[in-house]
């Protein structure tokens, strides 16, 4: 039986918060399994317990500063190379539509929805940025970080505009309702 290892991450978007990537190579079936949003919070936490139990698992995580040195490529590629070299496989499926030229490595667009090892990765990232992303709320409450979890709604938007940047801010990310418009004549 070929040994396959499931590949996504969370948090390729937000302005706030780490990129999480998780691997996972399962063990033993799990039941539940699906693309992480489409999953309660609670069902979630459930699995997560439930994959780390029948998995072989590794997880991986840039900070804001982190992506804003290297970029958001750049980390996702170092987290699959990280991954692949941390958790020996037959095979690599990453949750997306690029490989980012990395040998040995497959890449399908929504596989978290019905690959099972996607799927328990998915759920691993997910839950991991999230439980950060609820301690950073308590760290810099003025954000909500624990409701949003760093995406850009504007409840968040406004609250940068009314503090500003905290350190887990990405400063690369461009904030389009935030940029003085600029007139030229």
């Amino acid at each position: 039986m070929k040994k396959l290892c499931g590949i996504d991450e969370a948090g390729r978007g937000p302005l706030a918060g780490p990129l999480v990537m998780a691997g996972v190579i399962l063990h033993r079936p799990v039941e539940g399994l699906t693309d992480s949003k489409k999953l309660t919070e609670k069902r979630r936490e459930r699995l997560f317990a439930t994959i780390v139990e029948n998995a072989a698992f590794h997880i991986v995580t840039f900070d804001a500063s982190a992506i804003d040195e290297r970029g958001i490529s750049a980390c996702l590629r170092q987290g699959l190379e990280e991954i692949m070299a941390t958790l020996p496989a037959d095979g690599y499926l990453f949750d997306g539509n690029t490989t980012f030229g990395i040998p040995g490595l497959e890449c399908r667009v929504k596989a978290d929805l019905d690959v099972p090892q996607v799927s328990a990765a998915s759920i691993l990232a997910k839950v991991t940025r999230d439980r950060i992303m609820v301690e950073m709320g308590k760290r810099y409450p003025r954000y909500g970080f624990e409701k949003h979890k760093g995406y850009g709604t504007n409840t968040h938007i406004e609250a940068i505009r009314l503090h500003g940047y905290c350190p887990i801010h990405r400063r690369s990310f461009r904030i389009k309702t935030l940029e003085q418009p600029s007139f030229d004549f």
